[in-house]
């Protein structure tokens, strides 16, 4: 088939190379990575990524787990054209430009997968089904049953990430952690704190924000964890009136409807709005995102789908969902927390942060996945939910000699503003806010 001098010109690459943050070379070199089609190739980028390389018709595609990467195929009388963003607007935005708005909808957007790159071939009409191959794959059962070692392997593999991010910033910016007291969160201050001393950094530059939306009980919390250690001093409570949090702004920015991201995605926004407020030029946020992924801690009765069995039987299942080529994987949104983590990306971006979560790294990522749950729970629920709490709080007393203060589990949203204000601001309605997405493309 002969092919238009112009048939592979319209890819429209719209991510902003600058958000690339990369350890031990440089964007090229993991563009050229990417582009090798090779899985192990790919393994290689260290840091936080999303990357487009093409060769002739080829175009390939990769992300890690804490960057959004969405395509369009659009077809033209020329061949296609395929268009990647960070967005679902910012593509629309780009097909109006093109004359091609007619072929838009939402949900003919799709979404790279975390840990998979991700093969396409702009052949034209029909188009054929991308290629998806993992690169990321951490040894499950690879952990020894102690929970000390678990700890300090899991805990120093933490500040390992957090050093390299901390090296790569300029010594004078300021350093925030969205704080509620709870355990990651928490581990993510104290080890930051720690690492900082350790670097002959300065540790004043750390703030620990609480958001406080009403009367939301993690202040409390907060206040408890950083003066039972003596930090009580690096804590800065946000408050934000409930009249704030506002639903249609949060379906716009994050632009999915899931009840329970859309809550913390709320959250998120009222909380970097009002930073951004108090530090206009403020840019690093560091948060606890992934840390119940890591160590399967979520209320499984309140998912019907699940069972523990489920839970410590599948590769990833919170970070992934069900996994590419599954039934319930979604083409648009990807699954799991590879979904999900827009809730923190999209509210920090929106306001002018630049986010990180160690917790989200694929080294810390593979000392969890290796843990031998099935040995340490014997599939009792009660057991796989306070796992955390003792891996975490180990780990921290063998990295840093402080002993961590663990409360009970509650999410940000919760947290945040008390559960009964949070109900009548944002009801569990997903078929609701799915109408009010669409709606913003009628």
């Amino acid at each position: 088939m002969n092919f238009p001098a112009e048939y592979i010109e319209r890819v429209v690459d719209l991510l902003d190379p600058g958000t690339n943050r990369l350890t031990g070379m440089t964007v090229e070199e993991a563009r050229a990575c990417v582009g090798s089609g090779r899985a192990e190739e790919v393994a290689r980028i260290d840091g936080s990524f999303a990357l487009l390389a093409r060769d002739g018709k080829t175009v390939r595609m990769a992300r890690s787990l804490d960057r959004p990467m969405r395509y369009f195929l659009a077809k033209r009388a020329a061949g296609p054209a395929l268009i990647v963003a960070d967005r679902i607007d910012r593509i629309r935005e780009q097909l109006v430009l093109e004359g091609l708005q007619d072929q838009f909808h939402p949900s003919y957007t799709r979404m790279v997968p975390a840990h998979y790159l991700v093969e396409i071939q702009l052949v034209g009409c029909p188009d054929p089904d991308p290629v998806y191959t993992r690169y990321f794959t951490p040894e499950r059962n690879a952990q020894p049953s102690d929970l000390d070692t678990i700890g300090q392997r899991y805990i120093g593999a933490l500040a390992s990430e957090i050093a390299k991010y901390l090296q790569q910033i300029p010594s004078s910016e300021p350093l925030g952690v969205a704080f509620s007291g709870g355990i990651d969160s928490g581990a993510v201050f104290l080890v930051t704190y720690h690492v900082l001393r350790q670097l002959g950094m300065n540790p004043a530059r750390l703030k620990a924000f609480t958001l406080a939306v009403g009367d939301g009980p993690d202040l409390l919390q907060a206040r408890a964890f950083l003066e039972t250690l003596g930090l009580g001093l690096f804590h800065e409570p946000i408050h934000v009136e409930a009249g704030e949090v506002d639903v249609a702004e949060t379906l716009r920015v994050l632009e999915d409807y899931k009840p329970l991201d859309v809550e913390c995605g709320a959250m998120g926004l009222a909380l970097c709005r009002a930073i951004r407020r108090r530090y206009p030029d403020w840019t690093h946020l560091l948060d606890g995102d992934g840390g119940d992924e890591n160590l399967k801690d979520y209320p499984i009765e309140e998912n019907p789908e699940l069972t523990i069995r489920s839970v410590v039987h599948n590769l990833m299942l919170y970070h992934e969902g069900w996994g590419v080529g599954r039934i319930k994987h979604s083409l648009t949104y990807s699954g799991g927390l590879s979904r999900a983590y827009v809730r923190t990306y999209a509210p920090a971006r929106h306001y002018g942060f630049s986010g990180f979560s160690p917790f989200m790294r694929p080294s810390v990522m593979a000392v969890s996945e290796g843990i031998p749950f099935i040995d340490l729970t014997d599939y009792d629920v009660s057991r796989l939910y306070s796992l955390k709490g003792e891996v975490v709080r180990r780990g921290v007393r063998t990295l840093t000699g402080m002993e961590m203060p663990i409360f009970e589990k509650r999410r940000f949203q919760h947290g945040a503003m008390p559960r009964p204000d949070l109900r009548l601001k944002l009801p569990q309605d997903e078929a609701a806010y799915r109408r009010q997405f669409l709606a913003l493309y009628a």
